[in-house]
């Protein structure tokens, strides 16, 4: 066995320890998140009066505004999932078992199941943006624009055939890897 010399030790330890480089990274994650609920609550308070007052608000309107909370709802859910499991993997563990509201999925979502659940939010927030493009052509607020449909269908079918790829390339490495445990 060879032993280490103090120079290797040193850069193995600089290494090591640059992973705190992360770390502001997800405290400015926790600043777009709070970008995501003033956005959140303004679009709420766009929609909100409308609706107490009983004005004319058509229920397309309503429908809009939902839909963009719900995208923002999305989006700053896969912003805490990052912040916890990006921390977790690859800064370091999160101590917060003693608070007991601690999410099931926090410390056992690997770097495979984060790019899923990314993969699957793009997904859901592509399908949301497009669903709001299509109403409001449909409710006669924008023009009906055929080329921005067809660029935004084939980026959302491009985001759905991604998760479906890297799907795909987790079966096939977990296989592999069980197929490797058998033959031991």
């Amino acid at each position: 066995m060879h032993k280490n010399s103090q120079l290797e030790t040193g850069i193995g330890l600089i290494l090591f320890r640059s992973r705190w480089l992360l770390a502001p990274f997800y405290l400015g994650m926790i600043a777009a998140l709070a970008m995501l609920l003033v956005a959140f609550f303004s679009e709420l308070i766009h929609v909100l009066p409308g609706v107490v007052r009983l004005e004319e608000v058509r229920s397309e309107q309503i429908i809009l505004a939902v839909l963009e909370m719900i995208d923002l709802s999305l989006v700053a859910n896969l912003v805490v999932i990052v912040i916890f499991s990006g921390y977790e993997n690859f800064v370091s563990k999160i101590d917060a078992r003693d608070t007991g509201d601690r999410p099931d999925w926090m410390g056992t979502l690997d770097f495979s199941g984060l790019k899923m659940k990314l993969i699957a939010s793009v997904v859901a927030i592509s399908v949301i943006q497009m669903l709001r493009v299509f109403m409001a052509m449909a409710d006669g607020h924008q023009p009906l624009d055929v080329p921005r449909l067809r660029l935004m269908l084939i980026l959302h079918l491009t985001f759905v055939l991604s998760g479906v790829l890297f799907a795909v390339m987790d079966w096939i490495r977990c296989h592999a890897e069980k197929s490797q445990e058998g033959t031991k």
